[in-house]
């Protein structure tokens, strides 16, 4: 009997590891070191070599991560910071906390990326910073976007909470994973995240030394030595237990960074023959990690088809169903119901399938007979 489809199972993820994770966690334990030290700085040693980074900086979460970072660039109050439109809300979310000014841009339809046009546009003499959003798993164009930045001046806050462990390749054949691109990358967590823990966690990654010692100092009170408060700052820390058990998970991100990529080429094959449901786009630059699996349903009711897989036990989410322009907390004079087409047609269309390791061949199937079964 085939087992419940689940949009992301952990249940099972964690039963075939389930010897190393108990025994990390236990490890922990043991050594009552759970906030610093220990297991997190092996878990951060590990993921720089994983990521071929210099300094690695666990924090509480990715949303954190982000705050953190925009924090460590000494932007001021009325600064502008670039970012989609069509993405989460923690990434500008972070940029009106901190007083400084989110300048919304439209993305590019076939990878759901921030479009290198809009960005262009929106540039002005107030423009500090760049995020570019590496939605969904798939990194953004990062030598136009690095480009830009060089030309104006501006600093690059990689979004990598949905995409790490890809990787983009530079036009002169040099290979970067996600997050490590631009002056600081940042990643979540979360526990439905291609590499993700039992609770809250993320990370910051940088290149540049003086950098990372003003952000760890920035996670931890401001502090550069104990007691001693040069930066005004935040408390977030990645803790020891979630460290154990994302060094244990490290170890298998490729095998289910492969995983998933098994499960959207099957989608990939089956969907691309349906003249009413358009695969996600793919940046020829950039591997996918696939976060999200994500169809653009063409002349399709989502609703209808949403209830139809929920009859048939596949589970199905929006992502994401308003832009970010459109929500009341961040309606702008600047902005207006139109202004971002592209996102607000994405935002009418999308719909994400389940995406995990531990979908079966049976599983996926099913999956893709119960959508053509509707269409």
């Amino acid at each position: 009997m085939m087992q419940e489809i689940q949009m992301v199972d952990l249940k099972n993820q964690y039963l075939k590891i389930k010897t190393q994770i108990d025994s990390g966690i236990q490890e922990v334990i043991d050594s009552t070191v759970f906030i610093k030290g220990g297991k997190v700085d092996e878990f951060q040693k590990n993921l720089e070599n994983y990521l071929g980074v210099k300094h690695v900086i666990p924090v509480g979460n990715g949303t954190d991560a982000l705050q953190i970072s925009l924090m460590a660039l000494g932007l001021k109050p009325g600064d502008e910071v670039i970012t989609p439109t069509f993405t989460f809300i923690a990434t500008a979310e972070v940029v009106a906390l901190l007083g400084l000014t989110p300048v919304l841009v439209d993305v590019d339809y076939d990878t759901f990326n921030i479009s290198i046009e809009s960005l262009k546009r929106s540039i002005t003499s107030k423009t500090k910073a760049i995020i570019p959003v590496h939605l969904f798993g798939q990194n953004a164009a990062m030598d136009q976007i690095m480009e830009i930045a060089h030309a104006h001046d501006l600093f690059v806050v990689e979004d990598a909470c949905q995409s790490i462990g890809s990787v983009y390749t530079f036009a002169g054949g040099r290979k970067i994973h996600s997050g490590c691109m631009g002056d600081v990358g940042c990643t979540s967590f979360f526990p439905s995240k291609t590499l993700g823990c039992y609770g809250d966690g993320g990370a910051i990654f940088t290149n540049n030394d003086e950098l990372a010692a003003k952000i760890r100092a920035i996670a931890n009170h401001g502090m550069v030595v104990r007691y001693y408060h040069d930066f005004v700052g935040v408390n977030s820390r990645l803790d020891s237990i979630q460290a154990a058990v994302l060094d244990v998970k490290l170890k298998y991100l490729d095998e289910y960074i492969r995983a998933r990529q098994k499960v959207a080429n099957a989608y990939n094959t089956a969907f691309s023959k349906c003249g009413s449901l358009i695969v996600p786009g793919k940046n020829p630059q950039s591997t996918h990690a696939y976060h999200q699996y994500t169809l653009k349903l063409n002349g399709v009711d989502r609703n209808a088809l949403q209830a139809h897989l929920k009859k048939k036990g596949v589970p199905s989410m929006v992502y994401y169903p308003v832009p970010l322009h459109m929500q009341k907390a961040y309606r702008s004079e600047r902005y207006h119901e139109g202004a971002f087409p592209v996102a607000e047609r994405l935002s009418a269309s999308v719909l994400s399938l389940p995406m995990h390791t531990e979908l079966t061949e049976e599983q996926t199937q099913y999956i893709i007979n119960s959508v053509v079964e509707f269409l």
